[in-house]
């Protein structure tokens, strides 16, 4: 897997923290930091999600897939599924990630709530690699509902 960040250097006056990544599929994800008030050189200009919640998604995107293709290699009539992440981080250099929630809702047609815990256990156990990454450094807890569609 490879990926190249690249600055997309200042604007103006104001020097801008906004990044591109071109990944090795040959995607493109913008970047960006937050706006520092006390030291505009240093911030950015919130023009994209910051490089810590593209992680968070990333992760996100990890466990729903993977619990999409376990719940349908299982047969299950799966329509939907999202789910929602909230995370703390530490509050001195490094700001690791301490804590995630992850929250599921997967909809679907007579979908046992087993299968659905069952799918979630074993994306975090064995098959996504982001959040067993970060489960070195955060407590990561689930939860998760199953609406009929």
């Amino acid at each position: 897997m490879e990926c190249t960040v690249s600055w997309t250097g200042a604007t103006g006056a104001r020097s801008a923290m906004g990044f591109v990544a071109e990944t090795g599929s040959g995607h493109v994800l913008a970047m960006d930091g937050a706006p520092d008030e006390a030291r505009p050189e240093n911030g950015g200009r919130n023009l994209a999600p910051r490089p810590m919640e593209t992680l968070l998604a990333g992760t996100g995107g990890c466990t729903a897939y993977d619990v999409v293709l376990i719940l349908k290699r299982g047969r299950h009539d799966v329509r939907g599924c999202s789910v929602k992440l909230s995370a703390e981080r530490a509050e001195t250099d490094p700001k690791v990630f301490t804590r995630i929630r992850m929250h599921f809702t997967v909809s679907g047609r007579g979908i046992p709530a087993t299968a659905v815990e069952r799918a979630i256990a074993m994306s975090h156990d064995k098959y996504c690699s982001a959040s067993v990454m970060l489960g070195k450094t955060a407590e990561i807890t689930t939860s998760f509902e199953v609406l009929e569609a």
